[in-house]
């Protein structure tokens, strides 16, 4: 089944500077997350089970691997007309610069958006972790008459000022918008919020970045060249003259837009009860389908720890961490606080047997990994100490970065033996 009313776009995000080095040779939407799926899966797998089957990702840097991921996981029936297309920036009679931002992208992208018939575009971030239905955002911005709706979450006065907060009337109409508010003037931005929200001081609104525009009004909004950004200038421009819905979700969702934020949403599936939960039936996340063997576990500690299929462990303890696809630890070796990306690929028996290669991929033998973000294709060597913390200050090499504490691993790099970072 789907939903012919709605067309969906999903934003891919400028440079994604702030995930470097995640972002240093692929798209924000592309970076891997939870050992086996890729940002972009969790925007698309909640429109899946919404019915929403017709889908734009919009990117413009280093698209190479999103492009290929897409192209090997969303396959719908060829007598459907379900699909997702990425569609990076491109030169055009009309436009020939790059997006300027994430309206500016919209705007250049919307000779593609209607060719079909529509009668609403749902806009999505594509680094944001969550699980909502929006059919029941859809139903609401019907049955209340809206022309736009914002879906918002609810949040205290400590979060309040690092997020655009809407206030509303007693119908959920937005009447106005402020941009990271300033502690101080936050008594003035209350709106209406559940008993259960209050009970948790959560009575600001913050926009979620997560929008529905019905036709007519999004093409007519996206003649207007000089605005190049959503959330700075097309929604405090439109709630003065267009009827504005705010969708409050009390659910869990988290914007994923710097390394701690990354680091922390990782780790956390990793809690007995998860605030993201990959295991719900109705909710499902899906991802490229890869034929892989079930892991192998040989002597190991493990301490609440999220393990990926394809996986050769040997080590001696694994405490709260997610270990990605194809990984490798060795014998005798401590990992702990850590997301390990894992293998794009396994290397030979040959060439392990026969030690062809140096430094395997994955954790060597004997090593003690801590606060370690391991993108993909990692080579440590054994004896290696890596023991991220506070302790730590900014730095970055050839092969690593450190950042608020975090060691974070860069693709492919090879730590040497008896490294020690620390």
């Amino acid at each position: 089944m789907i939903n012919n009313k709605v067309i969906s776009i999903i934003l891919g995000g400028g440079q994604g500077s702030r995930l470097y080095p995640l972002t240093e040779n692929r798209s924000k939407p592309a970076v891997p997350i939870a050992g086996k799926y890729r940002l972009v899966d969790i925007p698309i797998s909640n429109c899946i089970n919404s019915d929403i089957k017709r889908m734009y990702v919009l990117t413009q840097f280093n698209s190479a691997s999103l492009n290929k991921h897409i192209k090997n996981t969303y396959h719908f029936s060829f007598f459907s007309s379900a699909f997702v297309d990425v569609l990076a920036a491109e030169q055009t009679i009309k436009s020939d610069k790059w997006f300027q931002g994430t309206a500016d992208a919209v705007r250049q992208s919307m000779h593609h958006v209607l060719r079909h018939e529509f009668d609403y575009v749902l806009i999505l971030s594509g680094d944001q972790l969550y699980q909502m239905d929006f059919n029941e955002m859809i139903e609401a911005h019907e049955a209340s008459g809206a022309e736009i709706s914002i879906a918002t979450q609810p949040v205290n006065a400590k979060d309040a000022t690092a997020f655009g907060i809407l206030k509303t009337d007693n119908k959920s109409i937005i009447e106005s918008f402020i941009e990271k508010p300033d502690a101080s003037i936050l008594p003035e931005w209350t709106s209406p919020v559940s008993d259960e929200m209050k009970k948790e001081g959560r009575h600001y609104l913050a926009s979620m970045g997560i929008y529905i525009f019905n036709r007519d009004l999004l093409v007519k909004l996206m003649e207007e060249p000089d605005t190049v950004d959503f959330g700075k200038e097309i929604i405090p421009n439109a709630i003065e003259k267009h009827k504005t819905l705010s969708y409050q979700f009390e659910g869990y969702w988290t914007d994923i837009g710097n390394i701690d934020s990354f680091f922390e949403a990782n780790l956390g599936l990793t809690d007995e009860i998860p605030k993201f939960n990959l295991y719900d039936n109705a909710k499902r996340i899906y991802t490229n389908a890869r034929i892989l063997p079930t892991s192998k576990i040989s002597g190991t500690l493990l301490d609440r720890t999220v393990i990926s299929e394809g996986c050769l462990i040997h080590a001696a303890k694994i405490e709260r961490s997610v270990i990605g696809i194809r990984s490798r630890i060795g014998e005798e070796s401590t990992v702990i606080n850590c997301y390990m990306m894992g293998n794009d690929h396994y290397e030979s028996l040959e060439e392990v047997e026969e030690k062809k290669i140096k430094i395997f991929m994955g954790i060597g033998e004997r090593c003690f990994i801590k606060n370690v973000i391991l993108d993909k294709n990692c080579r440590i060597g054994d004896d290696v100490r890596i023991n991220g913390g506070s302790h730590l200050k900014d730095l970055e090499t050839d092969n690593y970065l450190i950042k608020d504490g975090i060691v974070v691993v860069k693709k492919d790099a090879v730590i040497p033996p008896k490294t020690i970072i620390q």
